[in-house]
């Protein structure tokens, strides 16, 4: 089983985000490439989990105009 991600870690960029480990940024132990993976934090802003699929209804509609 996977593990959650937290929504708003106090330091991300201090984490490879890229896999379960969580390691260190100067670690990447899991070898997913020569940088870090970033956290949603860091590429969406603090709103990032009302943004995308996951995202209630009201909104995602508030956001859409139409």
């Amino acid at each position: 089983m996977a593990r959650r991600i937290p929504t708003h870690p106090a330091h991300p960029e201090r984490i490879c985000w890229g896999c379960d480990k969580y390691c260190a940024a100067t670690d990447l132990k899991c070898g997913n490439g020569t940088d870090r993976t970033q956290h949603p934090i860091e590429i969406f802003g603090p709103d990032w989990p009302e943004i995308g699929l996951d995202a209630p209804a009201e909104a995602q509609a508030a956001r859409d105009p139409k």
